[in-house]
């Protein structure tokens, strides 16, 4: 059973003090004050409260008198708190959580409850636009990493009381709060009550890696399955419009991310600028990106195809067969490339930016003519890698383009050893990894029809 608030200050004091380290740590604080005559005591952590706003109280607490103090805590909460967000809590746990979470709790001597007032604020940046999603019209506001105002944002455009902000916690250590954002009368039951189930069901200390480790946690996918079960987008404008389709956006706390579901593999090549433009204009666009993503899959393992078997060239393609003198295997050649992209990439997201330029400049001259002067590689190599290279960032999904690139290195392996049979086998794998690939809602990953 849950230890309760008691009426002797002094027993309240030592109890939170024998649990939270306030002599340890700097930043949980404990004020004594008197109010009204009584012994009182505040709780709270340094950097979370509002200054002005708890001295605009503390004042206000001071001008009590001793004969006008209530009786018990609630009416102590409505006749003398000077503040919206107020509750009363007797269970311990309750309290604590609510320290630690930013809010100000006080005792007060001969109440059996605790008084919480919630005055907190978050270290936050500006809801800037992302620099991942970003779209040529439309808002330039993006979710950030405190919860509040990622909600805030949300309620902005969806003023519907059909709108519900569900909130969980998760996580033994962390308690970090999660949130369930769908409208009431559009969501899947199916998916909103399997959603619930796994979340509170998980067994884990801390969301160490906030919305990735609660998304491992939810589903936990096969290994040997690359493709990504979750959507996420930083765009408000695009979490909003999502849940108006009926699906589930989940906010995490500390992260400036939601994460959407159910998903399908056409929402996944889906970006900001399509809600945007004309019902023609965003239909090329899907289209063009789903030729060019079936393009990074399939064009160099075609290449390679071809140039093991040359007499299947039609002659008017003759044209991309291979002049130059071969000093390395073709399929040699396909993986260094792959792995020199991955290398330029790590570099560019370390290197400070007033020298990305530079690194650009200097990978350029040397993955360009001087790796083909060389004999490294071959220059018809260089262009379809090059391409492929390209072509990953015209599908705004990170995780997508990885899994996309596993595809694309299996079918060159085993189109490298068996040929035209490997080629064929490893297509045949490609499809079955996206038509067998379910969702939460254990629908396929093809098609989702929302109610």
């Amino acid at each position: 059973m849950a230890k309760r608030v008691s009426r002797l200050i002094e027993e309240n004091r030592r109890y939170v003090s024998m649990v939270l380290p306030v002599k340890e740590s700097f930043d949980i604080v404990q004020r004594d004050i008197i109010i009204g005559g009584r012994d009182c005591t505040f709780y709270f952590v340094d950097g979370f409260m509002k200054d002005e706003a708890m001295g605009k109280i503390l004042a206000s607490f001071l001008a009590v008198k001793a004969k006008e103090m209530p009786g018990d805590a609630t009416e102590f909460a409505s006749k003398v708190v000077p503040y919206v967000e107020v509750d009363v809590i007797a269970d311990y746990d309750q309290i604590l959580r609510n320290v630690l979470s930013g809010a100000t709790c006080l005792f007060v001597d001969g109440y059996e409850a605790c008084i919480v007032i919630d005055c907190r604020t978050y270290p936050a940046r500006s809801v800037g636009e992302p620099d991942k999603d970003k779209a040529l019209r439309g808002s330039r506001d993006g979710f950030v990493e405190t919860i509040v105002f990622n909600t805030a944002l949300l309620r902005r455009r969806i003023r519907d009381p059909k709108l519900i902000m569900e909130m969980l916690e998760v996580g033994t250590a962390s308690r970090s709060d999660v949130v369930l954002c769908y409208m009431q009368d559009r969501v899947d039951p199916k998916l909103l009550s399997n959603l619930k189930k796994h979340i509170k069901s998980m067994q884990v200390d801390a969301l160490k890696m906030n919305q990735q480790t609660l998304a491992e946690g939810i589903f936990k996918r096969k290994w040997f399955n690359p493709m990504p079960k979750y959507k996420f987008t930083e765009r408000p404008d695009t979490a909003s419009a999502c849940i108006l389709e009926g699906k589930v956006v989940v906010l995490v706390d500390n992260s400036p991310s939601a994460l959407i579901l159910p998903t399908s593999i056409l929402d996944m090549i889906e970006e900001a600028n399509d809600y945007y433009f004309p019902t023609i204009t965003a239909l090329y666009l899907k289209i063009s990106r789903g030729i060019i993503t079936f393009l990074t899959v399939f064009l160099t393992p075609l290449f390679l195809l071809f140039m093991q078997n040359p007499q299947w060239l039609p002659e008017m393609f003759s044209f991309v067969s291979v002049r130059d003198t071969v000093n390395i295997p073709l399929v040699l050649q396909l993986f260094l490339l792959e792995l020199a992209i991955d290398g330029l990439r790590l570099a560019a997201l370390n290197t400070p930016s007033m020298l990305s330029t530079p690194l650009s400049v200097i990978a350029g001259i040397v993955m360009g003519e001087f790796s083909v002067k060389s004999g490294w590689f071959n220059s018809e190599v260089m262009l379809y890698m090059a391409f492929v290279a390209v072509a990953n960032y015209t599908q705004p999904n990170f995780e997508l383009g990885y899994a996309l690139k596993f595809m694309r290195l299996l079918l060159l392996i085993m189109t490298a050893l068996f040929d035209w049979f490997g080629f064929a086998v490893g297509c045949i794998i490609v499809v079955c990894a996206v038509v067998f690939n379910k969702t939460l809602s254990e629908k396929s990953y093809l098609n989702i029809k929302m109610n």
